[in-house]
């Protein structure tokens, strides 16, 4: 079976969530919806809530996005296995 492509919704006015699969295969086409929906309107908010499987490639997604908003946007909902490999990685401390 294969696992969910990720999807973008819009959450509260300010916050867009991503549900589905953060990986290899998807990180490409996320980070470039998800910088794009962050973009419009101002919003602020990233959602992990709803992302179900992640990898690495998922995990530096996200920090370009963090990157790329220059601490405009924060993150929550953070999977639980996207925070044990951002902290074998040493980077936790940038998810905020």
């Amino acid at each position: 079976m294969s696992e969910p492509a990720f999807q973008l919704s819009d959450g509260a006015a300010d916050t867009v969530c991503v549900s589905g699969a953060l990986t290899f295969a998807s990180a490409t086409a996320a980070f470039s919806a998800i910088h794009a929906s962050l973009a419009r309107d101002g919003r602020r908010l990233l959602d992990l809530a709803g992302v179900k499987h992640s990898d690495s490639a998922g995990l530096a997604c996200v920090l370009a996005v963090l990157a790329q908003t220059q601490g405009r946007v924060r993150v929550r909902n953070v999977p639980a296995g996207m925070q044990v490999l951002a902290k074998v990685c040493e980077v936790d401390q940038l998810l905020g």
